[in-house]
């Protein structure tokens, strides 16, 4: 006999839509257990006249739980909370002249194999694959650059173009703080902020003060490479564990932890890099316990979580953190352009000032101008347009990029459509090489890169990410023309 009417408050002159303020609080009164797993929830019917909301509402509501993971759907009989939720544990935790490039080098240095990559120099007429990157010719440049002009031409200007925090701008801090809160459900406020360069500095200033030689930082078996490096650098043994549709497979950390002493797990909870997977909501809540009960660190990196097609985001696993144990990164680079270097580390307060102690000694501050425009874009919501504006254009391409993979290369590709994201996780048949087709493609002007990057574990998957984002409509077209070509002649 649970007290429905009384137990939400929906807010209808809020700009979030009812449906999405219900499914939130919905997944709040599950996290505490005051809706245990295997309950019923009411018909949709029932529950719209408790409410006094449209019957869609309610419907549209279960169907984003339902997406979530946090209910399942049984046919003839109703609606009920997911029974296979982990134990929450929610009160326990709470990147000719001779000139000098003709000499040699009269002193000796350092080298690190593991920063070593292939440079690819662009030639003219050539398509180049990346792995999902956004288009910068949809960048709002005109209003970044009338936001900038307005902001420098404001009197007092002059009190910004000293040295300032080591934390980053102030008011972009609070700005973020707040957005962060409304949109991602981060409970934080700005001593919780420290502004990076973007998310691979994140990185490795968690890096630096997490880890020493010998730490072990659990990993997927496919990752994100630069976090990989970065976390090498300090000598540290990466174990990985295997990924599949539901993301980083927790029981496998469970076995770990039971074993050693791990000190970090890093995991890209919206969408895996690189295989665009989704960590499932019983995984996060694993994820969290173990967390709480081995003492370790979670770097989550949540490079592109603005990004959905189907459903909205997930919200992140340090909206759900009450112990302190997620260090969560992001950025804006990958949402408006990658030249605006706006990121961000979300930690404990003591951590962030260390983190900020760091930064003093590769980055003094940032720019402070540069934050202040983004300060301003975020906060007047331009950066919300944006968003709204480029997730219609990358769903199309997306789709398109998608049928054309289908139509054009039955029997030789295989992929799951990404719910979100800006790349495709593709698998080429295990009876040919991506070595062979990256050299046949030269001849037909296409570039493929350094695919052997996504295999670092070498387990030999076959797979590579391809980004669909960057590239128009004719773009799209001419890159699998010119794909077809390539494997027709393999």
């Amino acid at each position: 006999m649970f007290p429905y009417k009384t137990s939400f408050n929906l807010k209808r002159k809020s700009k979030k839509p009812m449906y999405l303020q219900l499914a939130n609080q919905f997944i709040e009164l599950i996290k505490d257990r005051k809706l245990p797993p295997k309950t019923k929830l009411p018909g949709s019917r029932v529950l719209s006249e408790l409410l006094q909301v449209h019957r869609k509402t309610i419907v549209a509501c279960y169907d984003e739980l339902q997406l979530q993971g946090w209910v399942e759907s049984v046919p003839k009989k109703g609606t009920f909370v997911n029974a296979n939720l982990p134990e929450l544990l929610q009160q326990e935790f709470m990147e000719k002249p001779v000139f000098l490039s003709d000499k040699t080098i009269g002193f000796e240095f350092y080298k690190d194999q593991n920063l070593a990559r292939k440079s690819i120099e662009n030639k003219e007429g050539f398509l180049y694959l990346n792995d999902g990157i956004s288009d910068a010719r949809l960048t709002p440049t005109e209003d970044i650059a009338r936001t900038y002009r307005r902001i420098c031409s404001k009197k007092e200007i002059y009190k910004e173009m000293s040295y300032g925090s080591l934390f980053g701008n102030e008011k972009l801090r609070i700005t973020l703080a707040d957005y962060l809160h409304k949109t991602r459900g981060l409970p934080i406020h700005k001593d919780n902020v420290l502004i990076t360069r973007g998310s691979q500095m994140g990185i490795y200033l968690v890096s630096k003060l997490l880890l020493n030689e010998g730490d072990i930082v659990v990993v997927g078996q496919t990752n994100y490479g630069s976090a990989d490096t970065s976390f090498l650098q300090r000598t540290t043994d990466l174990i990985r564990v295997s990924v599949d549709e539901d993301g980083l497979m927790t029981d496998e950390i469970e076995q770990i932890c039971k074993k050693k002493s791990i000190k970090a797990v890093y995991v890209t909870s919206h969408h895996h890099h690189p295989t665009t997977v989704t960590l499932s909501a019983e995984r996060r809540i694993h994820l969290l316990n173990l967390s709480k009960k081995y003492h370790f660190a979670i770097i989550e990196d949540d490079y592109d979580y603005d990004f959905n097609y189907q459903h909205s985001p997930i919200l992140p696993l340090a909206s759900h953190d009450t112990n302190g144990n997620v260090i969560y990164i992001g950025s804006v680079c990958k949402t408006v352009a990658p030249v605006f270097r706006i990121g961000y580390l979300i930690a404990p307060k003591e951590f962030v000032m260390e983190a900020a102690n760091q930064r003093r000694f590769i980055d003094r501050q940032g720019d402070a101008l540069l934050e202040l425009t983004f300060e301003d874009f975020i906060k007047s919501g331009d950066l919300d347009r944006h968003i709204k504006k480029v997730m219609k254009v990358y769903k199309a391409r997306r789709d398109l990029f998608c049928q054309l993979l289908n139509e054009q290369f039955e029997g030789v590709f295989s992929f799951e459509i990404p719910k979100g994201g800006m790349a495709v996780w593709l698998h080429l048949h295990k009876k040919y090489s991506w070595n062979t087709v990256a050299e046949i493609a030269q001849k037909h002007q296409l570039e493929i890169g350094e695919w052997q990057r996504y295999d670092a574990a070498k387990i030999h998957h076959n797979c590579i990410r391809i980004g669909f984002a960057s590239y128009t409509i004719d773009e799209i077209y001419e890159l699998i023309n010119r794909l077809k070509l390539t494997i027709d002649e393999l």
